[in-house]
């Protein structure tokens, strides 16, 4: 598909996707979606209105008092996860947990679970039992309720989930869940936790070993942060994402929804030191571009960070600023020194994995 000046798409089969990488074609469907159905021209129905569409964690509508959050993720086989390093129960706490991870990132309250899966050939009973503990396991912990889905005949296991939830309190729209679009020059970027430690988890099963459990359960078991979401929302933050293609990747993401650039500063990432240790050569990629960390990004005020820190258990990291620029989207890496840094890779790119 080719965006004419005029407005119109047309089909070009000339262009494969993977020229275009996964969020040029979610920019360009998100581009024809608003072409076809602009938020200005929908009409309420039934009290509802559309406040969020493509482009954030979640989609957001008006329902009532009420605003609702939507999401959908899907885990492959071979893709996402492997069955030689993966269990049945993991892959079901998994499969919840990245769709969580949306939600926590709008500083959202998780409600009910649509559960959608491809079945090849092969797989047992007891196994698609199991990942079903695996997911409720999840849904329990964060008082979530899976109450449908669907099943079908696949070439490939895969598990597809449709979250719902509601945004955290009664404050008006946009100040009730947290936007990637709201970032203000000079705010601090924050991220939570540690990055890194599930691409390390990756690499070491892949090497069959175990000797860092923790990055090994980064991987298997990621612990979406949706109290934390919350919090950040409470203490006045309203810019936020959650970090699931890369650090950079997604900050790129947040930077170009809220029309800035950023500085990210590589001494101030915070990386577990095992993963430093085991990695010497290539932990600062695992961090950056490594992917599947379902930490959040915090971008707000140092002084509203700092207040989210107070009341945090779990780390909360200050690692760069935003800033104006002529390149909207664009996230510089400066190394200890001041030294911009070189990146050969942002983030993940399901149409650009080579």
């Amino acid at each position: 598909m080719v965006f004419r000046n005029g407005g119109f798409f047309e089909y070009n089969p000339t262009v494969e996707l993977s020229e275009l990488s996964e969020f040029g074609l979610i920019e360009r469907l998100r581009r024809l979606i608003s072409q076809r159905q602009p938020h200005d021209l929908q009409p309420e129905r039934q009290g509802r209105r559309l406040l969020v569409g493509i482009g954030d964690d979640c989609s957001v509508w008006q329902q009532g008092e009420i605003a609702e959050l939507a999401t959908t993720d899907t885990l492959v086989q071979d893709i996402h996860f492997r069955l030689d390093t993966t269990s049945w129960r993991d892959l079901g706490w998994k499969a919840l947990a990245v769709n969580l991870s949306d939600i926590a990132a709008m500083g959202g309250v998780p409600s009910y679970a649509l559960v959608t899966l491809g079945l090849p050939d092969g797989p047992l009973v007891e196994g698609i039992l199991e990942l079903y503990e695996g997911m409720l396991d999840c849904a329990e912990r964060y008082g979530t309720s899976v109450v449908g889905g669907d099943i079908v005949h696949a070439p490939c296991l895969f598990v597809s989930i449709t979250l719902l939830g509601v945004a955290s309190g009664k404050i008006p729209f946009p100040n009730n869940v947290l936007l990637r679009s709201t970032a203000a020059p000079n705010d601090a970027i924050a991220v939570t936790g540690h990055v890194g430690a599930a691409a390390a988890g990756l690499r070491l099963l892949n090497a069959a070993r175990s000797d860092v459990p923790a990055a090994l359960d980064a991987h298997r078991r990621p612990v979406p942060r949706v109290e934390l979401g919350q919090l950040a929302l409470e203490a006045g933050v309203r810019c936020a994402m959650d970090v699931s293609d890369g650090l950079i990747g997604d900050l790129e993401k947040l930077c170009a929804a809220s029309g800035l650039s950023a500085e990210v500063y590589l001494d101030r990432v915070p990386v577990l030191d095992a993963i430093r240790q085991i990695f010497p050569d290539d932990w600062a990629k695992l961090a950056l571009a490594g992917g599947e960390d379902y930490e959040l990004l915090l971008v707000a005020p140092a002084e509203v960070l700092d207040a989210v820190k107070e009341r945090s258990d779990l780390p909360v990291t200050i690692i760069g600023r935003m800033r104006h620029g002529s390149a909207p989207g664009k996230v510089t890496v400066r190394d200890a020194s001041g030294h911009a840094l070189g990146l050969t890779q942002s983030g993940w790119d399901h149409l650009k994995r080579a």
